[in-house]
């Protein structure tokens, strides 16, 4: 086993060439490396950065040069573009970098036909070596495996997740008071993203605060200022205000963010809007537009000619404590399906929506 570590993790001095990253420039870190095995997931393509054994035939972005067997390049590609289904790639994982044990071929093609991820076999090598960057790491991967959020808390100093981590068990205790009802650490920690790290790192940006310390994050600025305003409740003072514009409690900023009539996060928005395409059987009288238009979720239908029967506009209150989809799910499931007639849904929810100020109804 140590010869198997030694060989994987040695510097080779390779000649500097137009080709992806190799495995094996990897830095020694042999000491105490685990292999966990993580099954199969679904993995970004942008960070897939270099392959085990085939660095040398796939340039710096990736595609195949010209040595390179192009019939079995060309293949893959087809059986993409149909949808036919292929074995999952083997990647093999240090820290937030994956590099191709097996599939090289499949992860260029997918690349150059715009995809996005590609499903992969995975295996991380974790090093328990006390760098503060393996430290760090570990931190930040139980993080978000104990919450579930996603990955897109930066912070760049030891023991600030894990501070994040009691203020979610805080705000946890917090909801499970004002509901009566058991809340789980997963759903807390949702709902404190949602109503207090989302609009506490919005005024932070806004204020553009980061500017005046190059070297941190928009994470760390948050840890700072939290810590101090909730938990030391020392007077300080940040230049743009932040002071004067959050309370001196965490909950009582996510009180004071809820009663906003125009929040600047659409995380903080009260309502959620989708539209819902609707199929009707052929028998189905035309007064199921009436008694859909007729529910006070609904703000418009309209009646289209395609592939789908009416274009339905909803707009659903938000309870922070589920989430979007299951909300929608349940209107849909406890009152439009149940209309005699419909026979299929399916739902489309905005992203980033624009509307003129003279077409709002």
């Amino acid at each position: 086993m140590t010869n198997f570590f030694t060989r994987m993790f040695s510097s080779k001095n390779h000649e500097k060439s137009d080709h992806i990253n190799s495995f094996y420039d990897q830095p020694e870190e042999q000491e105490d490396v685990q292999l966990i095995d993580h099954g199969v997931k679904t993995i970004a393509l942008k960070k897939i950065v270099g392959s085990v054994g085939k660095y040398y035939d796939f340039d710096s972005k990736f595609r195949p040069k010209k040595h390179v067997s192009g019939k079995r390049y060309t293949d893959i590609k087809r059986a993409m573009r149909t949808g036919k289904s292929l074995p999952p790639i083997q990647l093999y994982q240090i820290r937030n970098d994956y590099y191709v044990s097996d599939g090289n071929h499949r992860v260029s093609a997918a690349k150059e036909l715009g995809q996005f991820e590609i499903r992969a076999k995975v295996i991380e090598l974790l090093s328990s070596k006390n760098t503060m960057e393996n430290l760090l790491y570990i931190e930040r991967k139980n993080f978000y495996e104990k919450t579930d959020l996603p990955e897109k808390i930066d912070i760049t100093e030891v023991g600030k997740y894990k501070f994040l981590e009691k203020q979610i068990q805080k705000h946890q205790k917090h909801l499970i008071n004002i509901s009566g009802k058991e809340t789980g650490f997963k759903k807390a920690a949702q709902d404190w993203y949602d109503t207090i790290y989302i609009p506490l790192t919005t005024i932070i940006q806004n204020g553009q605060l980061i500017k005046y310390f190059p070297k941190r994050s928009v994470g760390d600025l948050y840890t700072y200022i939290a810590y101090h305003h909730w938990e030391r409740t020392s007077h300080r003072r940040y230049g743009i205000g932040v002071d004067r514009l959050i309370p001196r409690s965490m909950e009582s900023f996510r009180t004071a963010m809820f009663e906003k009539e125009t929040p600047d996060y659409p995380e903080m928005k009260r309502s959620v809007t989708a539209f819902v395409m609707v199929n009707l059987n052929a028998s189905t009288n035309i007064k199921i537009i009436d008694k859909i238009f007729a529910l006070d979720e609904v703000q418009e239908v309209h009646s289209v000619h395609g592939t789908v029967d009416l274009l339905v506009k909803i707009v659903l209150k938000r309870d922070f404590l589920t989430s979007d989809a299951e909300i929608i799910a349940e209107f849909l499931d406890n009152l439009l399906r149940r209309m005699k007639g419909i026979e299929r849904t399916q739902t489309l929810i905005p992203g980033l929506s624009r509307v003129k100020e003279g077409f709002i109804s």
